[in-house]
C-alpha cells in the first residue's frame, strides 16, 4: 500500500529544496555581475577632465569682451557713411530764377526770401535772372543756369501752380536725369501744416540736370521761404556734392 501521505511531504521538501537552489544560484550571478561592473564613481573623474581637455582644444581663446583671439568687435563698418557725406559741399553757389510774367526782379519777394535764407546760411548767389511763363524760355534759361561752370545749384520760383500759364514742372522736368520726388512730397507736407489740404495745387519739384541740383518752389513768399529754409538749404550741400561729376581714380 502507497503512503501517500508520506509521498506529498516527501515531494513538498523536495519543491522546497529546488526552490533554495535556484535562489541561491540566482544570487550568484547577481553577485557576479555585481563584481564584475566598473565602478562608475571611480571613472567619473577621468571622464570629465578627458571632457574638459576636449572642450578647451575646441573653445578659441577669447578676451574679455567674447570676441575669440583677443580681437574686440566693433559692430559694423561705418566706412559707408563716412563716405556717403566725404563731397558734401559746405558752401554752395546758387543760381535764383524768377518765373513771372508780372513781376520784376525789384518786385520780387519770393527771390528775396530764398536769396536771403540761402545767404543767411553762408551760401553764394552766381546769379539772379527772371524768365517768362513760357515753356521753351522756362526751359532755355535752367538748362543754361545748370551748364555755367560756377553755378552749383538752382532754384527756380514761379510757375508750379495749376493755372494754364503754369509751365515750370512740365519745362523743367524734361532737363532732370534723375527725379527727386521726396522734395514734392516734403514740401507738400510741411504746406500743408500751414494751409491744410490746398497743398495739393503746388506742384513743387526738384531733381538733377546735368549733375546740378535743381528745386522749383512756388512764387508766392511764404512758399519760397518754407522751402528753401526747411528742405534746400539743409541739404543742398550734401545733394551738390553727391551729384557732381567726379574724376574716376585709375
Amino acid at each position: 500500500m502507497v503512503d501517500f501521505q508520506s509521498r506529498d511531504t516527501r515531494r513538498s521538501l523536495g519543491d522546497d529544496e529546488g526552490e533554495a537552489e535556484s535562489d541561491s544560484e540566482s544570487g550568484a550571478e547577481s553577485d557576479g555581475q555585481s563584481d564584475g561592473a566598473t565602478d562608475p564613481g571611480a571613472a567619473a573623474p577621468a571622464n570629465a577632465e578627458a571632457a574638459g581637455d576636449a572642450d578647451a582644444e575646441a573653445a578659441p581663446d577669447a578676451d574679455e569682451s567674447g570676441a575669440p583671439d583677443g580681437r574686440v568687435d566693433e559692430g559694423p563698418s561705418n566706412d559707408h557713411a563716412h563716405d556717403h557725406h566725404a563731397d558734401d559741399l559746405e558752401t554752395v553757389s546758387a543760381a535764383i530764377l524768377t518765373v513771372s510774367s508780372t513781376r520784376t526782379i525789384d518786385e520780387d519777394a519770393a527771390g528775396d526770401a530764398i536769396v536771403e535764407v540761402l545767404e543767411g546760411a553762408g551760401h553764394e548767389i552766381a546769379t539772379r535772372e527772371l524768365v517768362n511763363d513760357d515753356y521753351d524760355g522756362v526751359q532755355s534759361a535752367v538748362d543754361s543756369l545748370v551748364s555755367r561752370g560756377d553755378v552749383e545749384a538752382v532754384v527756380t520760383t514761379g510757375g508750379t501752380g495749376v493755372s494754364p500759364d503754369d509751365v515750370t514742372p512740365e519745362a523743367v522736368r524734361q532737363l532732370f536725369e534723375k527725379p527727386l520726388p521726396g522734395f514734392g512730397e516734403t514740401f507738400r507736407a510741411l504746406s500743408r501744416e500751414e494751409i491744410g489740404t490746398r497743398a495739393i495745387a503746388t506742384r513743387a519739384m526738384a531733381g538733377i540736370a546735368d549733375g546740378v541740383p535743381v528745386f522749383c518752389l512756388p512764387g508766392s513768399e511764404a512758399g519760397a521761404r518754407l522751402g528753401t529754409a526747411e528742405i534746400i538749404e539743409p541739404e543742398v550741400g550734401h545733394l551738390a556734392g553727391l551729384s557732381r561729376p567726379h574724376e574716376t581714380e585709375e
